[in-house]
């Protein structure tokens, strides 16, 4: 995570945080998947994944593999 990006998520909550440096060390990962490694409840990793978003720190797509599921990355 560059000094630009922790600077950023200063600010924002914990969970927020937490997925973010989840999302570093994993590249990319699928809600559940972030649901799983954070142990956090899914309505905490969705508000965390939001805020992240409207940062501009996180990024989704849609899985090449299973349309209904969104992908994250860091930016």
């Amino acid at each position: 995570m560059d000094e630009t990006t922790a600077e950023t998520i200063r600010d924002l909550p914990p969970s927020a945080k937490l997925v973010a440096k989840v999302l570093e060390h994993n590249d990319t990962l699928t809600q559940s998947e972030l649901i799983e490694k954070t142990r956090l409840p899914d309505r905490t990793v969705r508000y965390a994944l939001n805020r992240l978003e409207e940062q501009d720190v996180v990024t989704s797509q849609l899985a090449i593999t299973d349309a209904r599921k969104q992908i994250y990355a860091l930016s």
